[in-house]
């Protein structure tokens, strides 16, 4: 298999990590995927949990165990490589949307255009999504493992 794209949002917290956090707890509320009554934290502590993520994942934020800095490489051969989550740059947005505060509708034109890549396996990208100049969500869009 070559790993699925997906992309989903969530909502926007000033701190990425934290607005992670609650996108993931948000998507395991909808669907535990057979693991019911377990935190995420206590999901990436599972070998069934890892395996089940590592041979096909959810295609949700849920994927990713941890989120990096903005400016932390793709790198297999780095310590902390997938599955994570990393906002991207400044200048990483401006490639795609020359204002630096994209809305919904640039994001999802970005992404569907191919404008805006896709990371590798294992990994996942977000940015804040503007709507009417003030941040209103954040973009995540990924790629399974599998």
């Amino acid at each position: 298999m070559g790993g699925d794209e997906w992309w989903q949002t969530g909502p926007y917290q000033r701190d990425p990590a934290a607005a992670f956090r609650q996108a993931q707890a948000e998507e395991l509320a909808k669907d535990s995927h057979g693991f019911e009554g377990r935190t995420i934290q206590e999901l990436w502590e599972d070998k069934g949990w890892i395996e089940y993520i590592l041979t096909g994942g959810t295609g949700t934020v849920l994927d990713q165990a941890h989120m990096v800095a903005a400016t932390h490489a793709e790198d297999p051969t780095h310590d902390e490589w997938g599955p994570f989550m990393r906002p991207l740059t400044e200048e990483e947005i401006r490639a795609w949307c020359s204002s630096g505060r994209p809305t919904y509708a640039e994001w999802h034109d970005a992404l569907t255009s191919d404008r805006l890549p896709f990371p590798g396996r294992a990994c996942g990208n977000c940015t804040v999504l503007y709507r009417d100049g003030q941040p209103a969500q954040i973009g995540y869009w990924g790629t399974t493992a599998d």
